[in-house]
């Protein structure tokens, strides 16, 4: 994950989860990893990513995470991955590999791709579509804004349950 909040406090196995906490009592985060080969140090989700999942348990008691079925890139990223991959788009995320039998496989998405916008949203980072599909049910039908090499084009995918 992405942009996450590095932290100082203390995460052991079974307390993972719990609040990062703002001096002024404000929760600014959900504590989920500690880095087992340093001391002391910890990421948590920020809160504004983890909204909707909270919502969803107020509304509803429940939250079925909906996907796409794709894995993809922050253009960042990419050179991690494949130091020979020409990264020359300037926002956008970069599709990588598809589901085999997902919400995306079988549709004109392709590895390869690069995703500019959800339903009319811009999008930049991983956490840009992360953030927009929480507040999303399996079954809810999307709109993606893709370009593969110099064409443009839409592609709808009715979202699958994770």
């Amino acid at each position: 994950m992405t942009d996450l909040i590095q932290t100082d406090a203390t995460i052991n196995p079974g307390n993972s989860g719990g609040p990062l906490i703002y001096p002024n009592g404000d929760v600014i985060g959900i504590n989920t990893v500690k880095i087992s080969s340093a001391e002391g140090i910890g990421f948590a989700i920020p809160i504004n990513i983890i909204k909707p999942v909270i919502e969803s348990f107020k509304n509803t008691g429940n939250f079925e995470e909906a996907t796409i079925g794709i894995y993809a890139y922050d253009r960042e990223v990419i050179p991690y991955f494949n130091s020979n991959f020409n990264a020359n788009f300037d926002k956008g995320i970069y599709i990588a590999q598809i589901t085999k039998n997902g919400p995306a496989d079988n549709t004109e998405l392709k590895e390869g791709d690069i995703i500019n916008k959800i339903d009319n949203i811009e999008l930049k980072t991983m956490n840009d579509l992360r953030k927009y599909i929480f507040t999303k049910k399996p079954n809810d039908e999307i709109t993606l804004s893709i370009t593969r090499g110099k064409v443009s084009k839409e592609i709808k995918i009715v979202l699958g349950k994770k």
